[in-house]
């Protein structure tokens, strides 16, 4: 019979559920935007009506977890809304491609926004929700990098004595711990992908 110690190493390696992560990262991305809120409330930024749109902007992501938990997202909606976002995501991909050949990012609308809103609101990724305000972040380098927000951003505090900055490290942090309970790796550094939403959602869900 199994020492009360064994079972504990035992339980302590089993990979916790694709939910229990998924509810985690919930929470995460929740107080992501109670932090964003925090820093955007300062300047009185607000999306509505700003004339640019961050649905344009070229991001790449990273995470395993965050492409998985998009595609949860995914799959709740109806077959023929699915379907419709997939064939927007591909036709994206197609556009991006000659323009990055040329080492142009590409300006194309995100294939999940419609109407100017994006439709996986609830599933959308880490950068879609720290984007705008002035961020910062420390690397387990110890370098520090540092972002001056969005256009509209950056003018309402153009002449201010202090900018308030939204510090992204604990945010990080706690993302690349999910990410490694999701792939099961300890490794330094962990295994990363690298592509746009588009591709997440044209490619179809991780294998992990």
């Amino acid at each position: 019979m199994p020492s009360s110690h064994a079972i504990f190493v035992c339980t302590m390696r089993q990979k916790p559920s694709k939910q229990s992560l998924f509810a985690k990262l919930s929470i995460l991305y929740g107080e992501m935007a109670a932090a964003y809120n925090d820093v955007a409330s300062q300047f009185e930024l607000s999306c509505t009506g700003c004339p640019h749109n961050c649905c344009t902007s070229y991001f790449l992501h990273h995470t395993h977890i965050e492409w998985a938990y998009l595609w949860d997202g995914l799959n709740r909606c109806d077959d023929e809304k699915r379907k419709g976002f997939v064939q927007k995501a591909a036709d994206y991909v197609r556009r991006a491609g000659p323009l990055l050949a040329k080492g142009i990012p590409p300006k194309i609308m995100c294939p999940l926004n419609d109407d100017g809103r994006c439709q996986l609101y609830d599933h959308r990724l880490m950068i879609c929700r720290m984007h705008g305000v002035p961020s910062s972040f420390i690397r387990p380098d110890g370098q520090k990098r540092s972002f001056p927000g969005c256009k509209t951003c950056q003018a309402l505090y153009t002449g201010l004595s202090t900018v308030p900055v939204l510090d992204r490290t604990d945010f990080y942090r706690r993302l690349a711990e999910l990410e490694r309970q999701w792939l099961q790796d300890a490794s330094q550094p962990l295994p990363r992908v690298k592509l746009t939403l588009a591709e997440m959602v044209a490619d179809g869900p991780p294998e992990t």
